[in-house]
């Protein structure tokens, strides 16, 4: 009965159009009132602990990188080296949206910012050149994906935080993941692209990609000094956005001279309003998980996975459905907030490591970024490249199935994950 007035309670709010975080909060209130301990002392407290984190602060900083790296150039000489390397490939459009996606995947962590990027800068070439518009918007968006997956990625901070986790650890075993999610992403592209009659690019001679190099080099060395930077210890996650955010602010000011002063109030004002929505949700999301302990969901919901709890394929199969099926309604970081405390207590029953499940479920929640009908990043691909959402679905379905089948991969491969993870360790 206690799932059930959970249920009732969030998706009955948000039915009525109220946002997330006041539903999740109105969520824990149910749950207050079912188990007759009704209390605001307790609402206030936790909608205040909720956010005083000190590894939170690592969200706001990778928030403000990201926006400092697209207004300050740094985005778009990635893309252009990218080009001068593969852009006379045939297809080569679409491999440089690719190999683009996984750079400014390991600086800023925002699926949304990195997209509207590529697809701002390529969508337009593509277009021109003749690929099939649809699909290409597709990729951009199968492509963006990848930055929660990545480290650095905002979603490892917000799960880590949730699930009390190691995040430097869901940073590095995030990499060899994420790089399968671009692998998958190329063969799809391999396979989609071949008959495909476009312009390709002339072919760049070794001194335009030597001047491509030294023109982005500030950006591209860029990802290396901040997992660089936690895997030696030498920051941890929260130094390392506030590194990654004062390297983007130098970078953009004084060396490529692109981030003017006067652009400097409209750029911390779009992080600041991005950064106060997911505090506020990461805060409101604390009140229902305390109360989600309080009310000993996940008991319930692990007597419902006792069958299965001596075989960690299953457990993971089943769990892997639930948080795709989640995904299509919600947003990331609700998905991750609402399902984090309800799923870590079974995780940890059926033997799971926290640091491999944190990992799919990530990569799970990211792939809801492209699935309707909430599919943020598509909407942002539609809205920039003036596409209908109806043939961006159809342009994104064999990139969605490709990193389904990764995600998949790892379920039944777990040693995928945890091999590289304990190598970066050692």
């Amino acid at each position: 009965m206690t799932v059930t007035v959970f249920l009732v309670a969030l998706m009955g709010t948000m039915a009525i159009g109220t946002p997330i975080a006041f539903s999740l909060i109105a969520c824990g209130l149910a749950l207050m009132l079912w188990m007759g301990n009704f209390d605001s002392t307790i609402v206030a407290q936790n909608l205040i602990v909720g956010a005083d984190n000190f590894q939170l602060l690592a969200v706001p900083f990778f928030i403000l990188a990201g926006e400092l790296m697209n207004a300050g150039g740094l985005s778009k000489r990635i893309i252009n080296f990218a080009l001068a390397c593969i852009g006379h490939l045939h297809g080569g459009l679409g491999y440089v949206a690719i190999v683009a996606s996984v750079i400014m995947a390991a600086i800023s962590g925002s699926a949304a910012a990195d997209t509207a990027a590529l697809a701002s800068i390529l969508l337009p070439m593509m277009r021109r050149a003749g690929y099939d518009v649809p699909r290409s918007a597709g990729l951009m968006s199968a492509g963006g994906i990848i930055a929660p997956i990545i480290p650095p990625s905002i979603g490892y901070i917000v799960f880590g935080v949730a699930a009390n986790v190691s995040i430097s650890q869901l940073f590095l075993a995030g990499i060899v993941p994420g790089l399968l999610m671009a692998v998958s992403l190329v063969t799809a592209w391999l396979i989609v692209s071949r008959r495909d009659r476009v312009q390709t690019l002339p072919r760049a001679s070794f001194r335009e990609r030597g001047r491509a190099f030294r023109d982005g080099f500030f950006a591209l060395v860029m990802p290396v000094i901040i997992m660089g930077g936690i895997k030696w210890g030498i920051v941890t996650p929260t130094e390392a956005a506030v590194l990654a955010a004062a390297y983007a602010l130098v970078v953009g000011m004084l060396v490529y001279r692109e981030l003017k002063p006067r652009m400097l109030y409209k750029v911390f004002l779009a992080a600041a309003e991005t950064s106060a929505v997911v505090m506020f949700l990461i805060s409101a999301a604390l009140v229902s998980a305390w109360l989600i302990t309080q009310a000993n969901l996940p008991a319930e919901i692990a007597v419902v996975l006792e069958p299965f709890m001596g075989n960690k394929t299953v457990i993971m199969l089943l769990l892997m459905a639930l948080v795709m099926v989640v995904g299509t309604a919600l947003d990331f970081t609700p998905t991750v907030l609402i399902l984090t405390p309800v799923l870590m207590p079974i995780i940890k029953q059926a033997g799971i490591d926290p640091v491999y499940f944190g990992v799919l479920f990530i990569i799970n929640n990211a792939i809801g970024l492209i699935t309707p009908p909430v599919g943020i990043v598509l909407n942002v691909v539609c809205g920039i490249g003036r596409v209908p959402m109806g043939a961006v679905m159809r342009g994104v379905a064999p990139f969605l199935l490709a990193e389904a089948a990764i995600m998949f991969l790892l379920v039944f491969f777990p040693s995928l994950v945890l091999v590289p993870l304990a190598w970066l360790r050692g």
